[in-house]
């Protein structure tokens, strides 16, 4: 009997990985399976290499695999590794665009999405590209008034939008992985008020409007925990709910957030065709909306490597955060405050490897960041760390990761353990007392 290879609660890195856990197969098993039918010897430190490290195995181990799991050949020859991996289900998009179409995928996702323990996008490239060229496109259908179950009244959607707030505070200071299963929790709540509650077109819009962001902010702390599946998963139905309120710019929000996502895992040029979708989508919307979805576009842009096009966006966005004050803001927007914007412009320099200017950034953004925001207070330190870094200014730098270190330690954020051990991996390789003087508190955090 083959081990257990992967616990229920432990993070798929890999569609290889969700592989291996549904057969119940160790990196052993696997290898040991491909041998057998190739006649080769079975070392367990390849199966290691694909699931870990990138690398491709070889068409016959590939088509090995394939004839175990009975996957077609061709399937593998279009696909290519590891897309043909039966990864498990992904996101419904063929679902139409319509209050029905946005009350379906809510009802899938929320309670189901919460335990997609997948770190991998199910996605195939261009497919969001596609999602968000269809929100641009397709007009809001008018909601039909509801004539079944309980009547919902103004003061039970008072309440529910007035418990936004405090889940947003609590994602900025505990991390993803400490309020994904109460965000999924208010979602279900919200899905089951909408399929069977009794209610007027504004109200079940702004019932929608809930959904929209309750799926946004479920979204963003799977992707803080490390979850890509189940991020891609809310946001995509927290798209088509935000469609069926009619709310472009709450839309526009989702794709900003699905856009950062691509720049994390590697797809660059989906991650600006989605920001640059999200930011045209939005033009009637607020300043404050426009500043935060035009350094979104920005950020994709230097990860290209187009300071022209970065420059041109950061100056935008610059202009309409001078406006913010003097419009109205939606709530959900109220967090790309000063502190924020500085923050996201700095991102654009550290990427442009502008690292002069992105610690003077830096330098205001943790001059004026609210204390409840620890887990961003944390991930600008680390920023600055590494332009300090590469400033030379090595004293600096231990100094600023070791600012960062109980910060990351309270909040469960993935995201910014990886960029604690990807800085002080970095800092190891100089032989300076700092270094020395930080090994030890960073080792007993990531070890």
């Amino acid at each position: 009997m083959a081990r257990a290879a992967t616990s229920a609660s432990q993070l798929l890195v890999h569609p290889l990985s969700y592989v291996r856990q549904q057969r119940n197969w160790t990196h052993q098993d696997l290898v040991n399976v491909i041998a057998r039918r190739l006649n080769t010897a079975a070392r367990r430190e390849k199966a290691w290499r694909w699931e870990r490290w990138g690398v491709v195995p070889d068409d016959p181990t590939q088509m090995a695999l394939a004839a175990e799991l009975g996957i077609p050949e061709e399937t593998v020859r279009q696909r290519g590794w590891p897309h043909w991996l039966p990864a498990g289900p992904s996101v419904s998009v063929s679902t139409p665009w319509t209050a029905t179409g946005a009350l379906a995928l809510l009802d899938e996702t929320a309670g189901s999405a919460v335990l997609d323990r997948r770190g991998f996008l199910t996605m195939g490239a261009g497919l969001a590209t596609t999602v968000a060229e269809q929100w641009l496109g397709i007009e809001a259908p008018r909601l039909s008034a509801a004539l079944q179950g309980g009547r919902i009244d103004r003061e039970l959607v008072d309440c529910l939008e007035q418990r936004l707030p405090t889940l947003r505070r609590m994602d900025a200071s505990l991390g993803g992985g400490s309020i994904r299963g109460l965000v999924d929790a208010e979602l279900r709540l919200v899905t089951d008020l909408l399929a069977g509650g009794s209610y007027s077109t504004p109200t079940g819009q702004r019932l929608f409007t809930i959904a929209a962001e309750l799926g946004r902010i479920a979204g963003w702390a799977s992707f803080d925990a490390g979850f890509h599946a189940a991020a891609e998963r809310y946001w995509f139905t927290a798209l088509r709910s935000a469609h069926a309120a009619e709310d472009r710019a709450a839309g526009a929000n989702i794709l900003k957030c699905m856009s950062l996502q691509r720049v994390d895992t590697g797809r660059p040029v989906e991650a600006l065709e989605l920001a640059s979708a999200a930011r045209a989508g939005a033009s009637g919307a607020p300043a404050r909306v426009r500043a935060m979805l035009s350094t979104r576009e920005a950020r994709a842009q230097a990860v290209l490597g187009d300071a022209t096009a970065c420059e041109r966006l950061l100056s935008q966005a610059e202009t309409e955060m001078s406006l913010a004050d003097d419009e109205p803001t939606p709530a959900w927007a109220a967090y790309f405050d000063q502190a924020e914007y500085c923050a996201q412009t700095a991102a654009c320099y550290l990427l442009l490897q502008r690292h002069q200017a992105a610690d003077q950034w830096l330098a205001r953004t943790l001059a004026l960041q609210p204390d409840e925001r620890s887990r961003d207070r944390a991930t600008y330190l680390v920023w600055r760390a590494d332009a300090m870094l590469n400033l030379g200014d090595i004293e600096h730098a231990c100094a600023l990761v070791g600012q960062a270190v109980p910060d990351i330690a309270a909040a469960r954020s993935v995201r910014n353990q990886r960029r604690l051990i990807d800085i002080h991996g970095l800092l190891t390789r100089h032989q300076h007392p700092a270094v020395q003087q930080l090994d030890e508190q960073v080792r007993s955090l990531v070890s």
